[in-house]
């Protein structure tokens, strides 16, 4: 384990054996975010494009008479983009980025449900044969015969946010 991978996945964990995370679907991709950072699911709401910023986050939304950007993390990932379905949600989630708490609104294809993952059944993602950049990856977790990509949020937003 190299020793980013052991930083951010100790990070996640916080010392605990457990974690409470939201499960969701992006492009046929099982994903989970610590539950702690959901402050609400959306049914997906009208969005304004935002003229020159990168497709990543190529987009706002109005939250509660805020102005949020709308992220669709499937792009970092350089995975295709999917079309918008009946089952397709927007997770609205509190991150701390650069040292400041920012509202980011996720595009997702399905979110499945509020769970706990065990410390025990997580690694890092392999430093090889990995078709995603490591370091958007705070871990893998097993459960049954599936693995649930837990993405280090942080780093995908501090390298999209650098490239403006």
């Amino acid at each position: 384990m190299n020793s980013a991978a052991l930083k951010h996945n100790e990070e996640f964990w916080e010392n605990r054996e457990e974690i409470e995370v939201l499960i969701f679907d992006i492009a046929g991709e099982t994903f989970a975010l610590g539950a702690v950072m959901v402050q609400e699911i959306l049914d997906m709401v009208p969005e304004t494009p935002v003229p020159g910023s990168q497709p990543f986050v190529g987009s706002v939304i109005n939250f509660r008479g805020k102005v949020i950007p709308l992220a669709d993390i499937r792009l970092a990932f350089g995975m295709e983009p999917t079309r918008i379905t009946i089952d397709s949600r927007i997770i609205v989630i509190a991150i701390d980025i650069d040292g400041e708490d920012t509202l980011v609104g996720i595009r997702t294809d399905k979110v499945n449900e509020v769970t706990t993952l065990a410390k025990a059944n997580s690694e890092p993602p392999p430093s090889v044969g990995m078709r995603w950049r490591p370091d958007y990856i705070e871990c893998l977790v097993k459960r049954g015969t599936d693995f649930i990509i837990v993405p280090n949020l942080t780093a995908i937003f501090s390298t999209n946010r650098e490239r403006r």
